[in-house]
């Protein structure tokens, strides 16, 4: 699974004007499953999210994760992390998951990201949506479960 992490002072997400989603300080993590991950996977990236050391300690230093910050998290899904862009002008998707399998996986990481005792909201998967954010540092993160052995 692929992660774009990014620290914000506050992030939201909206579906037809109305937002359905937002954090105060803390993460937007934008999420996209690739073929052949699976729910080990999900848990995996959410364990590093979460431990993640971005945030800020008493010397001003980035040594404090999000599960020390106290901070909460907005999961959006985004399936164009997958683009493949070697060829040509028009990104490729064709390693994202298949839409049934990247929904249960999304779903998967926002409910182990919760599960570690994060406040976590959500977007709607395969929505058409609008995220607002102020990114605080700006610090952004890229991550991805295939890159870790």
């Amino acid at each position: 699974m692929r992660a774009l992490v990014q620290r914000v002072t506050e992030a939201s997400v909206a579906v037809g004007g109305r937002i359905i989603g937002r954090t105060g300080p803390g993460l937007l993590l934008l999420v996209c499953a690739m073929r052949g991950d699976d729910e080990a996977a999900a848990d995996r990236l959410a364990g590093r999210v979460a431990r993640l050391r971005i945030f800020r300690d008493d010397q001003d230093r980035m040594n404090r994760s999000l599960l020390d910050s106290g901070g909460g998290a907005l999961v959006v899904s985004q399936f164009t992390l997958a683009a493949d862009t070697r060829s040509g002008n028009r990104p490729g998707f064709s390693a994202a998951a298949a839409p049934e399998d990247g929904q249960r996986l999304y779903d998967r990481f926002a409910a182990s990201l919760a599960g570690l005792g994060i406040a976590v909201q959500t977007g709607s998967f395969g929505a058409d949506m609008q995220v607002r954010l102020v990114n605080d540092g700006p610090v952004t993160i890229w991550l991805d479960t295939a890159e870790r052995a």
